[in-house]
């Protein structure tokens, strides 16, 4: 991948300790440059570390939180207090600890219906476009890695249409055995992104880590290679046991 860079750490909690500074960095840098940051978050196990990292000192009294605007890559159809919410896992290890405004945060509504669920989170993001573009520009995109090369919920098999034309979409897809109905952004928005941080943790991610960053072009079966930013940079932050080392 073009601008991308690796680097490998040992277990989890290092990485974990390595992504909240890079966190921090990118946070200040974003705000002393454009007075405002805009986060996306990744749902599922591997980020959780992170999160309580940076809900603790030194991180909750130094990032500038007043500044940064939090996004969702992708949610599940499902109520905010509910279990499988990606909102509600970063709201309770993250978000309700630091001193973010309310009206900076800026979640899925995933109680609704999915075109509409969509609908208003389109909206929702055109109100950040960037100068010159329908859509906003994060600065820092965290994502994660599954184990059949899904990124976001961008998930193997035929291609909609609708992810090469509009920025977000709603998706049904058959996954770990069961229906998946989700929201994701797509990368028409992710692919805007200043700078994207994969966090791949485990040894189910192995193979899905070697297809996706060396393994050849194939968007159908490895989705997770469609995240090419245009002008943004990668930085994959990997643990031994994803690496195979």
């Amino acid at each position: 991948m073009n601008n991308a860079t690796r680097q490998l750490f040992s277990d989890p909690v290092k990485l974990s300790a390595a992504a909240a500074g890079h966190f921090a960095r990118a946070a200040a840098d974003a705000v002393d440059s454009r007075g405002r940051c805009l986060v996306a978050l990744s749902g599922g196990g591997t980020p959780q570390m992170l999160y309580q990292l940076l809900s603790e000192e030194p991180y909750r009294s130094t990032i500038p939180w007043q500044q940064i605007h939090f996004f969702w890559g992708d949610e599940r159809l499902v109520p905010p207090q509910d279990e499988g919410s990606n909102y509600k896992q970063a709201f309770q290890t993250l978000l309700s600890k630091v001193p973010v405004p309310a009206t900076n945060i800026h979640r899925i509504r995933g109680e609704l219906p999915p075109a509409e669920a969509a609908r208003q989170y389109q909206a929702e993001l055109s109100n950040f476009a960037a100068p010159e573009s329908a859509w906003p520009r994060f600065d820092l995109l965290l994502l994660g890695l599954g184990s059949d090369g899904h990124t976001a919920s961008l998930f193997p098999g035929p291609i909609p249409e609708i992810q090469d034309q509009r920025p977000v979409a709603a998706v049904t897809a058959d996954y770990d055995g069961r229906p998946a109905e989700r929201i994701t952004l797509t990368p028409l928005i992710l692919n805007q992104a200043r700078e994207i941080l994969f966090l791949v943790t485990g040894k189910s991610k192995r193979l899905a880590l070697r297809m996706v960053t060396q393994g050849l072009e194939d968007l159908v079966n490895w989705p997770a290679q469609r995240i090419r930013p245009t002008s943004g940079k990668i930085s994959w932050y990997v643990d031994a046991a994803a690496a195979g080392s």
